[in-house]
């Protein structure tokens, strides 16, 4: 297993990771800012501050958490760690993002039912329906796949490049519906007309928009680059408990035996070949004479 220094770009892999993280908090932070300071703040009431949960758990964790979800793999001081430990990190951050979008949706079902307000109309409401099933659906197989020890060696490298194309796809997607959902939140609260003139929180909002875009771009580039990809582990040699060979050795050991006892044999055949030619030769010498 290499270690963290012995990654390729490692300064720029710490960079980029770095304006990750802060980007993505930064997100965080405005969200919160942008529903205490410019909405009604956050409640659980059937009202606008508990629809205001919606874009504050969707930024934290459908954005950021599973952002941070996709890369873990990628951290090189987590080579020396297990696999299967990294497997459980990496599924415990995507079930706490879906728990969060799932609070949100939640939230938003609640706050237009209170309000006779119609679900499921907008193109907004559409995408973001299908991210959470499909994200639903990834988080479940990649359980009984690659977390549970019941599916063949096999079958997860087949779906190996699936799983982490349809991740990434639902990752974009993500960011797409949280790009329309918040567009969609200012033309609602404020008019079309206050919305052209470019008031304080639709600057706010806009620039909260182009961080959760910079995020998603940093986390797409980390995730793409094959050189910043984790080592497969090596296989342990286990010592046998009678005092053999170690697994894995086994086999190097035999062909070695075989190949030295071929050697020998090839020796020996060869020693004993010119030993009967010297005495040929020895005895036709003798009937010549």
């Amino acid at each position: 297993m290499r270690g963290a220094r012995n990654m390729e770009d490692y300064g720029l892999f710490l960079a980029l990771l770095g304006s990750a993280l802060l980007v993505g908090f930064v997100s965080v932070v405005f969200s919160l800012v942008w529903v205490f300071r410019y909405r009604e703040g956050l409640g659980w009431d059937g009202g606008s501050a508990e629809f205001n949960w919606h874009p504050v758990l969707i930024v934290t964790g459908f954005v950021f958490v599973q952002g941070i979800a996709i890369i873990v793999y990628r951290l090189p001081w987590t080579w020396k760690c297990s696999k299967l430990l990294m497997k459980f990190i990496h599924a415990g951050l995507n079930t706490i993002a879906m728990i969060l979008a799932i609070v949100s949706m939640v939230a938003v079902f609640d706050f237009h039912n209170a309000r006779n307000i119609p679900n499921m109309y907008s193109l907004h409401s559409w995408i973001g329906l299908t991210a959470v099933i499909f994200y639903s659906l990834q988080l479940f197989l990649g359980f009984a796949i690659f977390l549970l020890p019941f599916a063949p060696a096999p079958l997860r490298a087949a779906l190996m490049p699936i799983h982490v194309y349809s991740g990434l796809l639902i990752f974009v997607t993500v960011i797409a519906s949280a790009l329309m959902g918040i567009t969609e939140k200012l033309l609602f609260a404020l008019n079309s007309t206050v919305y052209s003139t470019s008031p304080p929180e639709a600057i706010f909002v806009n620039c909260l928009g182009l961080l959760i875009v910079l995020f998603g771009a940093l986390i797409l580039w980390m995730a793409s680059r094959p050189h910043w990809k984790r080592p497969p582990e090596e296989t342990p040699k286990v010592q046998r408990p009678n005092g053999g060979a170690p697994e894995g050795m086994e086999a190097e050991s035999t062909m070695t035996d075989c190949s030295n006892a071929d050697k020998s044999d090839v020796g020996f055949n060869s020693e004993a070949a010119r030993k009967r030619n010297f005495k040929l030769d020895d005895a036709g010498q003798r009937s010549t004479m």
